[in-house]
């Protein structure tokens, strides 16, 4: 076993001790390859040693055979960085520093602000519809949720969102994130302002029933039994259940109990499909997978935008509610463009034009001036790997 300082490990190396961040967060277990794709997230944590094989240490071809990359990484499309590439560790620091910008503007701390008091209000409020009281703490919740929105655009909105996961990433948060969301999902769909508020408790509550689970099962690391898997699942259930003893408008109770539900019917837990599943429910389904998606996890880092279109893209769009999810996928590839993006490759570049058939893959103009369309021929096997 050896100890190799992060800026030094090559793709092909492989992990001896399992590899986690100052949160507890596993990045790489033991026994994993090195990609050029992970290493880049290890710089991005700020990892400074890792353990490595003693008969990996000495690695020199940086060429990876992608059939022993794991299966999220072969979902991101990604590679090795190239030899002429930019250096990969500065790239990141890059994009650490835009969250560091973020986080020193005024509109971010009116906003981390306002988004630690809806937090409490919001942990208050699920406390007091299960007391049986409900109704006030939900108009205020409405009238602290606008003030997150005052002033803002769609981007800055989705960046804050982003940049707060360093600050609060509880069951709480991750409800007003879906919540945040969807109400920007409802204003691109012209929704009046009594539905945009319905809309926005919808996503505030949607979760409630996360309650009654236990947290040492919600928070567990390892590997779900089959019995855990179970109960969490029940928490649609179950927010329902709580929320069928207020006089809360109906679509917020289906939320809670639809989210999970899918159009071709492989949701849970009734397996609706298509015109079966509420319209708000629909609405905040995509926006609990947006959400949970650019949150970091234990086993990956968080994706970005890009990233996220790329899944939906895969799925086919068959899962969501065609109505909605057209339109959310187009607006929120539309906050980025003209962004400034690190590629798989390790090549930096501006976005400059979206592909409207393939959003995730659009027409970047790297910064020594090439124009790459990453529908197209060589570059499909190249992909954004975060917004700069």
């Amino acid at each position: 076993m050896k100890k190799i300082s992060t800026s030094q490990l090559k793709p092909g190396m492989v992990v001896e001790k399992a590899i986690t961040t100052k949160r507890g967060q596993v990045v790489a277990t033991a026994g994993t390859e090195l990609t050029g794709q992970l290493i880049a997230r290890l710089s991005f944590y700020k990892i400074p040693l890792v353990y490595v094989t003693d008969e990996s240490a000495n690695v020199t071809d940086t060429t990876v055979d992608t059939s022993i990359e794991t299966a999220e990484e072969k979902e991101a499309s990604t590679e090795a960085p190239q030899e002429n590439a930019p250096h990969q560790p500065s790239q990141i620091d890059t994009t650490h520093s835009y969250s560091q910008h973020i986080r020193t503007t005024p509109k971010y701390h009116e906003f981390q602000a306002n988004y630690s008091k809806n937090i409490i209000a919001l942990q208050n409020t699920f406390q007091g519809i299960i007391d049986g009281d409900p109704s006030t703490a939900c108009n205020e919740l409405i009238k602290n949720a606008e003030t997150l929105f005052s002033s803002k655009t769609s981007l800055e909105i989705f960046d804050m969102i982003h940049t707060m996961r360093a600050v609060e990433d509880s069951t709480y948060a991750h409800c007003l994130n879906v919540a945040l969301i969807s109400r920007a999902i409802g204003k691109w769909l012209h929704l009046n302002k009594a539905d945009l508020d319905t809309l926005t408790m919808a996503g505030l509550l949607h979760d409630i029933g996360k309650v009654k689970i236990p947290e040492e099962i919600l928070n567990k690391q390892g590997k779900l039994t089959d019995e855990e898997f179970d109960l969490i699942r029940s928490h649609a259930k179950l927010g329902h259940k709580i929320l069928s003893q207020t006089n809360l408008d109906t679509r917020i109770k289906l939320a809670a109990l639809q989210h999970h539900e899918r159009f071709d019917g492989s949701g849970y837990p009734r397996g609706l499909e298509s015109d079966e599943i509420d319209f708000f429910a629909s609405i905040v389904a995509i926006a609990d997978v947006y959400d949970a998606m650019t949150a970091a996890r234990a086993y990956r880092a968080p994706k970005c935008a890009f990233q996220v279109i790329a899944a939906f893209e895969q799925d086919g769009f068959q899962k969501y509610n065609p109505n909605v999810i057209f339109t959310f996928l187009e607006r929120v590839a539309g906050c980025y463009n003209n962004s400034r993006v690190l590629l798989s490759d390790g090549r930096v570049g501006r976005v400059v034009f979206l592909n409207k058939h393939k959003l995730s893959r659009p027409i970047i103009e790297t910064d020594n001036g090439v124009l790459m369309d990453l529908s197209r021929g060589e570059n499909k096997d190249i992909s954004i790997n975060s917004i700069l």
